[in-house]
């Protein structure tokens, strides 16, 4: 007897396959702040961060850090991302103060310090270290290090003269026009000329 049941499963129908309801056809650029930055220098390491609490070394990450460039501003930065997540676990400007230290006992490690750190918010000051495979990778990265130090302070100085504010040259005013005026005769001369007149008269008198 054949099962007219709706809700039972048949033979034919064991193998559906559903579609989904959404197709996710659209891709979603994310943006990592890094598109308008040239690559100076990428290469894998490790880095570590003092923690001063327990004044102990912590593990910040594994991945590639990369000295970046802006396009515009030639401004270089010091980038690092862990593996996998892509999380930022350092982001700073390199300044000109910052001093690369062997790190003691190790000749494949830098330590330096951090005035603002931006791989979390808010920035915060840090002593951080780096351990690369070995002691050529730790020189090539010292190396682009400091070059990269140069090209900041070159920008720096150069924008700090064209800032400086120039003199403004005194402007050349004409002097205001004076009318002349009379300039006012001694009171002797005025009753000089005022009796003049009464000689003439006195004069055509006698005549």
């Amino acid at each position: 007897m054949e099962n007219t049941d709706v809700l039972a499963p048949r033979e034919e129908e064991t193998d559906v396959q559903f579609e989904p309801v959404i197709k996710l056809t659209e891709q979603v650029d994310t943006k990592t702040m890094e598109e308008d930055e040239d690559v100076l220098f990428k290469m894998r390491a490790k880095l570590f961060r003092f923690e001063s609490g327990s004044s102990e070394w912590k593990e910040r990450g594994t991945g590639d850090v990369r000295l970046l460039a802006h396009k515009t501003t030639k401004k270089v930065r010091l980038v690092m991302r862990r593996d996998k997540t892509l999380k930022v676990c350092a982001n700073h400007a390199i300044t000109s103060d910052m001093r690369l230290q062997p790190n003691i006992g190790s000749d494949r490690s830098w330590v330096w310090k951090v005035a603002a750190d931006y791989a979390e918010s808010p920035p915060s000051a840090e002593t951080l270290a780096i351990r690369f495979a070995n002691a050529d990778n730790a020189g090539q990265f010292k190396e682009k290090f400091e070059e990269a130090q140069k090209t900041n302070a070159s920008i720096a100085a150069a924008a700090s003269t064209t800032e400086e504010p120039k003199a403004e040259e005194p402007t050349k005013e004409e002097p205001a026009k004076v009318e002349e005026e009379e300039e006012p005769k001694p009171a002797a001369e005025e009753e000089k000329k005022e009796e003049e007149p009464k000689v003439e008269a006195e004069e055509k008198k006698e005549d």
